[in-house]
């Protein structure tokens, strides 16, 4: 599957390993860019919830081929995001063109006119023609690139998330086996889902998990510190979330879900491995500055009702290795990125815009 180039191409430093990361790294080093990929977590990070992936893959050859097809499994529907991460790690693993560091926080990153950087917190330094910002939506690099426009936006609502696998269920609860998807429920308080996912760990069982949308909770979220002014710092954990909001959220789940999602909310409540994240908006107004670039969340935060932020990463992804096809030497390099942001901007730009009227007519600040 690996078609990398055999030419040295030049060289790129990636912050972040998660998928974004994962993919643009991919996508680099089959262009022939040696890659450095540096993650501040383990190598086996935990992560239950379902993303929405596009398998459809007509006409399409190469990297972007490549890409979904890791991420989908070849079929459009929900997958767990440890499947995908997995894939593409192991996809980045096979790569002789990329290095991977786990365990690798970042402390600040750099560039002059000859090369970019980054420097860890235990003072190593990795340098490359390039720097890329995969690091999310509370990206570090996005500082450096946009001073001005650094920190995604709360939404004034956020989104519980609750899963069980399958055999915790009662026998009668558990769904069939027709495949991963997802379903959305009728509620007068916000969007409410339910998914069944293949847990891709070969042993064909699935895991059932539900989301919704919560635009009462701004100030407890502020209380807890999970939103200071408009800006997110963190999500909220079971443990961390209020006795009184775990039984309110007991009452929504038991009136507005339907079986199984019904006992998959109620046992995240009570086991208290229920996770409530704020939702947060990032329109890009740059994306690259000099020798250094954003993808994915760190370049683009939609709102979930878009489901379209994983996609449009492994755009970006895609589309940032064409750039580079011809190389990253010398002054090329901040050409490359000049020319990734002409192509991508105005779209990231569309895409976020477009979740923004839900958040302005559901979200509370």
């Amino acid at each position: 599957m690996n078609e990398s180039k055999g030419a040295h191409n030049g060289t790129a430093v990636v912050v972040g390993a998660s998928l974004s990361g994962l993919m643009t790294g991919i996508s680099l080093a089959r262009e022939g860019i040696r890659v450095t990929i540096l993650d501040k977590v383990a190598e086996d990070r935990p992560g239950g919830s379902g993303l929405r992936v596009n398998g459809a893959r007509f006409g399409e050859s190469g990297t972007e081929k490549l890409l979904k097809t890791l991420a989908s499994g070849g079929k459009t529907g929900v997958q767990l995001w440890t499947t995908i991460e997995s894939r593409l790690r192991e996809e980045a693993k096979r790569n002789p063109g990329i290095a991977l560091h786990y365990h690798a926080r970042v402390s600040s990153v750099g560039q002059d006119e000859h090369s970019a950087w980054a420097v860890t917190d235990e003072g190593e330094t990795y340098s490359g023609d390039v720097l890329i910002g995969a690091d999310g939506h509370g990206s570090r690099v996005r500082r450096e690139v946009d001073p001005e426009n650094p920190h995604a936006v709360y939404a004034g609502y956020m989104g519980w998330i609750a899963s069980i696998d399958e055999e915790e269920l009662p026998a009668s609860l558990r769904p069939g086996r027709a495949g991963s998807g997802a379903e959305m429920f009728d509620s007068h308080n916000g969007f409410k889902f339910g998914s069944v996912i293949q847990r891709g760990d070969g042993s064909g069982r699935q895991r059932i998990g539900c989301t919704w949308y919560d635009n009462t909770q701004s100030a407890m979220l502020r209380r807890t510190g999970c939103v200071d002014g408009t800006v997110v710092r963190h999500s909220i954990n079971g443990p961390d979330i209020p006795e009184e909001t775990m039984e309110e959220l007991a009452e929504q789940a038991s009136r507005d879900f339907p079986e199984p999602w019904r006992t998959a909310a109620l046992h995240s409540i009570e086991t208290r491995t229920l996770i409530g994240i704020p939702i947060k908006e990032y329109v890009p107004d740059k994306l690259t500055s000099g020798r250094m670039a954003l993808v994915g969340d760190a370049a683009h935060v939609p709102a979930p009702v878009t489901a379209s932020g994983f996609n449009e990463s492994l755009q970006d992804a895609v589309v940032l290795g064409k750039c580079a096809a011809k190389g990253l030497h010398g002054e090329a390099a901040v050409q490359v990125l000049a020319k990734y942001e002409s192509l991508r901007l105005r779209t990231m730009r569309e895409m976020v815009r477009s979740g923004q009227f839900y958040s302005q007519t559901f979200g509370r600040r």
